[in-house]
């Protein structure tokens, strides 16, 4: 399924470009927001390399990942974010999401993962989708909370990033789950 576009409250979650690229190295290059991520800060030239493989990735088939940009509906062009499902096992999808330091606390985060889950249950028709959160994000946990994802336990030693292991938590939500908290209305 390509290309992707998906509107949130206050967020619309787009295909990356290639004209993104500058974006892409602000973000993934902030200490402050990859702290909270899977990955060491990456240089630009790490980050083009990263977003070529986002632009590959997003046109094979069947299509395994949704590495989509978080954009302000009024703007296009400005990438505030970005968040991932990356398709893992039987119906099942592990999400991701960061947004740009300049961005926090304003519900972009929240927004662009609701929509994502609305996409993977509505659209994708996904069984299961986790969440794997360090636990020292206590803003990233706050969201999949507010989200109604429910805590399954610690993953042990899971990442390695600045150079030490650091556990997560693992959070997930069941299509049933999502359809209680959102059922559908007769038209």
């Amino acid at each position: 399924m390509y290309p992707v576009r998906i509107t949130g409250v206050g967020v619309v979650l787009r295909e990356f470009r290639q004209d993104d690229a500058n974006q892409v190295a602000t973000l993934v290059g902030d200490d402050r927001v990859v702290r909270w991520l899977s990955f060491d800060p990456r240089t630009k030239d790490e980050a083009a390399r990263m977003l070529d493989g986002i632009l590959q990735r997003a046109h094979v088939e069947p299509r395994a990942e949704y590495y989509l940009a978080v954009v302000k509906p009024d703007d296009d062009q400005v990438v505030i974010g970005f968040v991932r499902l990356g398709l893992d096992g039987v119906r099942a999808a592990k999400l991701g999401y960061a947004i740009s330091a300049e961005h926090w606390g304003r519900g972009y985060a929240s927004s662009a993962a609701s929509a994502m889950l609305r996409f993977a249950f509505d659209d994708l028709g996904l069984h299961r989708v986790s969440a794997a959160i360090g636990p020292d994000n206590a803003a990233s946990i706050a969201v999949v909370s507010r989200l109604g994802m429910m805590y399954e336990g610690r993953i042990r030693d899971h990442v390695y990033t600045a150079g030490a292991w650091r556990d997560s938590l693992l959070y997930s939500m069941l299509s049933t789950e999502w359809v209680a908290r959102h059922p559908r209305t007769a038209a």
